[in-house]
């Protein structure tokens, strides 16, 4: 059997790309463990040359964790196949520097509003657009080396909290000059309405693997504070810490092709859709896979817990 061939991805110091996987090999524990090795090395794959099909997404998935129904059990989802929602934002519209642009999702990692992190996520494009439609990545391990020292030891101990409905037009911290949400669609607001109740979900903004390296893991979208300093202070705290991921952060952009698979780690990595153009469509397929760092908790969980 042909071996795989991995890579460094294209135009980034971060992630790997592999090529060779198929229906024929995927099962086989060689690649299998291969697969799994350079996913707890990197934390973000490329495969290239994929055929495109709900069989092999499910398979490769599969090598990393079982599937998981998504956080918010109001996604449209898979009836038939566990984990597989498909995606598209259309009317979510935002002008930005005077520029229309559909489908943006500003940075996060997902499910940070629940307390278990799935622990990855497998994306495939169904429907490309012919310009922008990319999909950044940034690694918790880069932004922990390249802060300030002084906001990494400010933070070493804190958790931050957050909740489904601080998105779009709510977003409370990181949020971006010259952006405004002119639009949501009703799927959105139907979103917002059925969460306004959920509970709030509180992460530690740096955990360690057990490789020994530090992760700095804080989404600017859906934060609403920081848990035992919702104040002035702690509030422009963490406003400081998310202009600054902006700044330091070394992004990889995504160009799909419609042979592509991406897998990353939702323990270690933010994600963003830059959007498009409104005019273009654009659908994407995406796997969650089962997990948990064990390292969350909802708010009422933390009643007598002491902050740091």
């Amino acid at each position: 059997m042909p071996p795989l061939t991995v890579q460094p991805l294209d135009g980034t110091a971060i992630g790997a790309q592999i090529s060779g996987l198929n229906l024929a090999n995927v099962n086989d524990d060689v690649v299998r463990a291969e697969v799994r090795d350079a996913f707890e090395r990197v934390g973000l794959i490329v495969f290239r040359d994929m055929e495109q099909s709900d069989e092999l997404q499910l398979a490769v998935s599969g090598i990393i964790g079982p599937p998981q129904e998504h956080a918010l059990k109001q996604m449209t989802q898979d009836p038939n196949n566990l984990g597989l929602i498909e995606l598209s934002y259309e009317g979510n519209i935002v002008i930005e520097n005077g520029k229309k642009i559909e489908g943006l999702v500003p940075w996060h990692f997902d499910a940070c509003y629940s307390d278990k992190l799935n622990r990855a996520a497998l994306l495939r494009a169904l429907v490309i657009t012919p310009e922008d439609g990319l999909t950044g990545f940034v690694d918790g391990v880069q932004l922990y080396k390249s802060v300030s020292t002084e906001l990494r030891t400010s933070f070493e101990n804190l958790r931050v909290i957050y909740h489904p409905t601080a998105t779009h037009n709510n977003q409370l911290f990181g949020k971006t000059n010259g952006r405004k949400w002119i639009s949501l669609s009703e799927k959105m607001r139907s979103l917002y309405a059925a969460n306004e109740d959920a509970p709030r979900a509180v992460h530690p903004a740096i955990w360690q693997r057990q490789s020994g390296e530090h992760v700095l893991h804080v989404s600017p979208w859906q934060a609403v504070g920081i848990w035992g300093h919702e104040d002035s202070e702690g509030n422009a705290l963490l406003e400081s810490l998310c202009q600054e991921i902006y700044q330091k952060m070394e992004p990889y952009w995504h160009k799909w092709e419609p042979t592509d698979l991406v897998l990353w780690d939702n323990w270690r990595f933010i994600h963003s859709a830059g959007g498009n153009d409104p005019q273009y469509k654009r659908a994407m397929r995406r796997t969650t896979i089962k997990g948990d760092y064990g390292l969350g908790s909802y708010e009422a969980d933390l009643v007598g817990d002491t902050v740091a």
